[in-house]
């Protein structure tokens, strides 16, 4: 098994929105925002290449939709998943498998490609994985989500005959405790964490006698770490704020590996306990590792 971080590029949000009800003053400090009180933050996919299979989880933002909707996130870099996979010797055609955290347009708008006007999914050779609980929320969006789900980035999955729902344990999407992990393979299993949106998927790899977790939007970046600091586009931050105590706790009891989607500067931390809870240990890239 070899991993390989793809990075997508760079996007802008609301630095109150990404902190929640943590003030400015100390927010601004950890991620410093422009004059639009907008903050950088990275959209960073994980390849897994292990056997005959190229596992790809979570595809960016794509670059199909229109100027007036890339126009609030500011875009920039000069990453794509293009020239990141080529950069490690890989094409799109090359995945077998692309794993969907969950479907907000950051993490799956690059599963979908418009050529000759048509919606067609981007990986023709991959099996495409998602939830049912998770697509359901998805297709039939509360009113507050639905602008984080965008049609033309999901329903094409499922018009092309290439998606696969991965089994989930019996929960209702409220709950707040540790649910059931699901293997996916000999080698990765997948968790379920219910605060951020409905049964949204963290994948965790076992490698070289480590265990890397893929964490999505349960923690973005390490300056999430501390258990206030929720997201304020999580549907139910009470649930995310005990799924982070529960998965923190876990974590540095077993020495896990977080891996960061969205934090711009920081791609891998191990935790430790200090006086203030438990925070990052060492900081480093995924490569510096010699994984």
């Amino acid at each position: 098994m070899k991993l390989y971080t793809i990075n997508t590029g760079f996007f802008k949000l609301d630095g109150g929105a990404m902190f929640g009800v943590v003030p400015k003053s100390i927010w601004n400090k950890l991620n410093p925002a422009d004059e639009n009180n907008l903050c950088n933050w990275a959209m960073r996919s994980l390849l897994i290449e292990d056997g005959n299979r190229l596992i790809l989880i979570d595809t960016g933002i794509g670059n199909k939709q229109d100027a007036k909707f890339f126009s609030h996130y500011y875009l920039s870099g000069n990453d794509t998943l293009d020239t990141s996979l080529a950069a490690q010797g890989f094409h799109r055609d090359d995945i077998t498998d692309v794993i969907l955290t969950h479907l907000h347009f950051d993490h799956c708008g690059g599963s979908i490609i418009c050529e000759n006007d048509q919606l067609i999914t981007a990986f023709k050779n991959a099996v495409y994985w998602s939830n049912k609980d998770h697509w359901q929320w998805a297709t039939q969006p509360n009113d507050r989500e639905k602008a984080s789900f965008l049609k033309e980035n999901i329903l094409p999955i499922a018009e092309s005959g290439h998606l696969k729902f991965i089994d989930t344990p019996s929960s209702t999407l409220e709950q707040s405790g540790k649910l059931p992990d699901t293997a996916f393979n000999e080698n990765i299993s997948l968790r379920f964490v219910n605060g951020h949106t409905g049964m949204m998927m963290l994948p965790q790899i076992k490698y070289k006698e480590k265990t890397i977790v893929y964490l999505a939007d349960l923690m973005p970046s390490v300056n999430h770490l501390p258990i206030p600091y929720v997201m304020a586009y999580d549907m139910f931050p009470l649930t995310t704020l005990n799924e982070k105590k529960s998965f923190l706790k876990e974590a540095v009891e077993n020495d896990y590996i977080l891996f960061f989607e969205h934090d711009a500067v920081n791609e891998c931390c191990t935790l430790q306990q200090t006086e203030k809870g438990i925070r990052q240990k060492d900081v480093f890239d995924l490569s510096a590792m010699g994984l």
